[in-house]
C-alpha cells in the first residue's frame, strides 16, 4: 500500500465560518458542555499571507474550541468585509465548515505540491516563525478546503 497524501490521523481541526461568533460560542460550548474560549482579534497582514495569489488583508474574529482528549480543535471565525477566503466562503455559502485542518509534519511541501498536482489550486498560504498553513482550494471536488500544516 502507498503512503497516502493526506493522513488521517493527522486531523486537528475542523474551521467553521459564521456571521456571530458570540452566538455560535454559545451553541457549541452548550451543547458539549465546555468552557469558552477566548475570542481573539487576528489582523492582516502578519504572517506574510496571501489570499488567492494577492497580499491578504483582512480582519476576523477567531476562537479556538479544544476538544477534550484529542488533538481535535473546532475553531470559529468571523470575517470581516475585506477579501479573504474566510469572506468569500461566507458570501457564497453561508455559515458552515469552510476547511478540515491536517498536520502533515515535514511532508508539508510534498503535500501541497501532490495536491497542485491533482489540479487544486492554493487559496491561501501563510507563513509564520515555526510554521505555516495553506488552504488548498478543494471545496468544488470534495466540499470542503483542506487546510495543510506541519502540526497542530
Amino acid at each position: 500500500m502507498t503512503q497516502p497524501t493526506l493522513p488521517l490521523d493527522g486531523l486537528i481541526q475542523v474551521a467553521i465560518v459564521v456571521e456571530d461568533i458570540e452566538k455560535a460560542m454559545d451553541h457549541w460550548c452548550e451543547l458539549f458542555g465546555l468552557d469558552r474560549p477566548e475570542v481573539m482579534i487576528m489582523g492582516q497582514p502578519n504572517n506574510n499571507e496571501t489570499y488567492r495569489g494577492e497580499p491578504a488583508d483582512y480582519r476576523m474574529k477567531l476562537a479556538v474550541i479544544e476538544v477534550p482528549g484529542t488533538q481535535l480543535v473546532i475553531e470559529l471565525t468571523e470575517p470581516d468585509q475585506n477579501p479573504s477566503t474566510f469572506r468569500e466562503y461566507l458570501d457564497k455559502h453561508g455559515e458552515g465548515v469552510h476547511h478540515l485542518g491536517l498536520a502533515v509534519g515535514d511532508r508539508r511541501d510534498e503535500v501541497v505540491a501532490d495536491l497542485v498536482g491533482r489540479g487544486f489550486a492554493r487559496r491561501v498560504e501563510a507563513f509564520y516563525p515555526g510554521g505555516s498553513w495553506t488552504v488548498m482550494d478543494t471545496e468544488e471536488a470534495l466540499g470542503v478546503n483542506l487546510n495543510i500544516k506541519p502540526h497542530a
